[in-house]
């Protein structure tokens, strides 16, 4: 059996597509670019469903550069910037992000910033194509197929028009393809965008099957509907409040609810939180086909899904390891992140997790790094100078990089005393591993002496290399250091959907309704029996499960064992993962197998960390301090999950949870301004007026979003 797939589209409407010939598995990826489809050769059954399979192209677009994490992720409070500032004013407000692209010559620190032109001009192409397919699909003569391919294309229209909506608020809507060059257009606002946006999601609800009927990454009935209830729940938020009075909030409200149970039902969450991300064993495994995943960006080993459509997400999360770690943990394939330090977790990130009982926390966070690179002691004063004998002194497979997430009333780390002094590995400190008796080359808490230390272990706090990085993206079946990621990147997921009808549930005052909704993430959440709390495992596995490639037998120049004999990469990768954390060490509790208790028992009685958070942001209203309770949890169970920026420009929190939780946002962020971003430049100098003139300043300004 052969079906094609669209590979991209132009900008103009006419939308010539890319198609590639794909045998059915349970990926559709494997791609042959070698024929292009025009709106002549879409005038065919095979040439529409050419063109229904290709749209799934354009959602990749969003992972392969630094605009994955610049435009979803910067600038909020669980994301600031670390060492690398490629993307720095997506996260700091300052004046580089402005209507024109920011460029080396405008202030950026290199050429790959992301550009504020960049998500307006790709979600334009994925809505052209998926026009000029709305306007071909009578060609497919089958009626099923028909109303599926239909499914499809209403449903990447709604999607790329719910990402402008999200970012920009009114755009320009164009559902019918165009002939030609058209520079004279008008801007809708934001009740007609996100109308749209409704129209088209409730179109691909009706229209859509229920099964995966592409394989896996297939868009459904249910991703539909997981988005329509993100939509209607977007009108009755806060940025739609100075015009969304003509629809009864009841009616949006329950209407979610309703959808969301739907999806609940039928696409149910995956048992072991670890199964989403941690659990990732190779191209195509078992867990990307989970129930729970709603929408995904499907990657695999194809060259088509690499380069500009690749996966470069494994690279953002992760610390300055190679750099700071003073040689001793040394980053390669095997241990399946790059260190290019974009995405730095803030102190509210790590301080909104109950650290004992929430397993997600310890599933999320990267904690332990092995030695990988045997470093000498040179002489006896560096021993002296960590107070170690040379028993103490590590070996390849021992501790390299510890990250202590405690809390900041924990009595063992309000001075140095307990454990001895704390740093990377060319500060002189004293730190010696309780479990094995042997000095940590690095070592960093979270607290101590109930301050946030975790900013300050090398060089400036605002823009410090070491930080403890989440491993929802880690892929240790990458060809190379810096090769493309082969996992899907997961978009959308039932672990959202129970958060949006929590949300809506808080919104229509069901308290205790909406903190049932909850308890459901916080049951999976929650230590089982017998469970290993200090066990960890990430996507690095996929490099053991490979070893007998010839990646494996590859002999990585910096990898040396005592004697300075080069190690094989899968010998570096064993002492790598050490398939442990830091969980003991970071609570202090004795070690047990006993299920947990995360659950909450009443809406009046949230848990310790959220207290201390709402109280910091200044919560008193119930109903507002259920909603920024809400925020907390979709912080534990969605970090890093691309579409935290969107998610608190929705709900008005955005100016004041990143003024509060993130220091690098917090001077230039700018309420009634930063909650959109500007009208891109490189639009705006292309239109025309009716006449050909082009558009006068002035006209230009009123295009323009407020405060740009």
């Amino acid at each position: 059996m052969k079906h094609n797939i669209l590979r991209g589209a132009s900008l103009s409407a006419l939308a010539i597509v890319a198609a590639m010939s794909t045998s059915c598995k349970d990926s559709f990826l494997e791609e042959d670019g070698s024929h292009l489809y025009s709106d002549d050769l879409m005038k065919t059954e095979d040439g529409a469903l050419a063109a229904a399979a290709g749209l799934y192209a354009n959602i990749r677009w969003h992972f392969g550069y630094e605009w994955a994490y610049g435009i979803t992720l910067y600038g909020t409070d669980e994301f600031t910037n670390g060492g690398d500032l490629t993307a720095e004013p997506w996260n700091t407000y300052d004046k580089r992000l402005e209507p024109y692209d920011c460029t080396p010559a405008t202030g950026a620190a290199n050429k790959n910033c992301p550009g504020v032109s960049a998500l307006w001009t790709q979600m334009y192409y994925g809505i052209s194509a998926a026009n000029s397919l709305i306007v071909h699909a009578d060609y497919i003569g089958d009626e099923a197929t028909r109303k599926k391919v239909l499914g499809e294309a209403y449903f990447l229209r709604g999607y790329n028009y719910y990402r402008l909506f999200a970012q920009y608020g009114g755009v320009v809507l164009q559902t019918e393809p165009t002939s030609g060059i058209v520079r004279n257009f008008s801007r809708s606002n934001e009740d007609e965008t996100l109308a749209q946006v409704i129209a088209d999601f409730e179109q691909a609800y009706n229209l859509l099957p229920t099964n995966k009927w592409r394989g896996n990454g297939t868009w459904t009935k249910y991703t539909a509907a997981h988005f329509l209830a993100k939509a209607l729940l977007f009108r009755q938020s806060e940025r739609c409040a100075s015009w969304n009075g003509k629809y009864p909030a009841d009616t949006d409200l329950n209407r979610v609810i309703s959808l969301c149970e739907e999806v609940e039902a039928a696409c149910p969450l995956a048992p072991n939180y670890e199964d989403l991300y941690c659990n990732w064993t190779g191209v195509d495994c078992a867990n990307e086909g989970l129930d729970e995943i709603l929408m995904a960006a499907e990657h695999n080993g194809d060259n088509n899904t690499s380069g500009r459509y690749g996966n470069r997400t494994y690279s953002y999360f992760t610390s300055q390891f190679s750099n700071f770690s003073g040689g001793w943990v040394q980053r390669g394939q095997y241990i399946g992140e790059m260190d290019f330090q974009r995405c730095r977790p803030t102190e509210y990130a790590y301080e909104v997790f109950d650290n004992v009982e929430d397993s997600r926390m310890w599933k999320t966070f990267h904690t332990v790094f092995g030695v990988n690179n045997w470093t000498s002691p040179n002489d006896s004063a560096m021993l002296a100078d960590h107070k170690i004998t040379p028993e103490q002194y590590p070996d390849l497979g021992d501790v390299g990089i510890m990250f202590i997430l405690n809390k900041k009333n924990d009595p063992r780390f309000q001075d140095e005393t307990t454990y001895g002094s704390y740093g990377k590995a060319g500060s002189a400190h004293t730190f010696i591993n309780p479990a094995t008796g042997k000095w940590v080359p690095n070592v960093f808490p979270v607290y101590l002496g109930g301050k946030y230390v975790m900013n300050t272990f090398n060089g400036d706090p605002a823009k410090t290399n070491v930080f403890c990085g989440i491993n929802k993206t880690a892929d240790g079946s990458r060809t190379g250091e810096k090769g493309d990621a082969h996992r899907d990147i997961i978009m959308a997921r039932t672990g959202e959907t129970v958060l949006v009808r929590a949300e809506a549930l808080v919104r229509l005052g069901k308290y205790d309704d909406a903190i049932k909704a909850v308890n459901i993430l916080r049951a999976r959440a929650q230590w089982k029996e017998g469970e290993k709390r200090d066990g960890y495992v990430d996507g690095s596995v996929a490099f053991d499960l490979d070893k007998n490639s010839t990646q494996s037998s590859i002999t990585p120049k910096k990898n040396k064992d005592k004697s300075g004999k080069q190690i094989t990469n899968i010998e570096a990768y064993k002492y790598s993962n050490l398939g442990i954390n830091s969980y003991y060490l970071s609570t202090g509790i004795a070690e047990t197998t006993e299920a947990g208790n995360l659950l909450i028992s009443s809406y009046n009685n949230l848990p310790a960390e959220d207290e201390e958070i709402l109280t910091k942001i200044g919560c008193t209203d119930t109903k507002d301090r259920l909603i920024n309770f809400i925020f907390n949890e979709r912080t534990r169970e969605l970090l890093g999950e691309w579409n935290r920026w969107e998610e608190l420009s929705r709900a008005g929190l955005l100016i004041k949870r990143a003024k509060l939780f993130n220091p690098e946002a917090a001077p230039n962020i700018t309420a009634n301004k930063h909650e959109l971003r500007p009208i891109p430049m490189a639009f705006l100098e292309t239109l025309q007026n009716a006449d050909g003139t082009n558009l006068t300043d002035e006209q230009k300004a009123a295009w323009q979003n407020p405060g740009y």
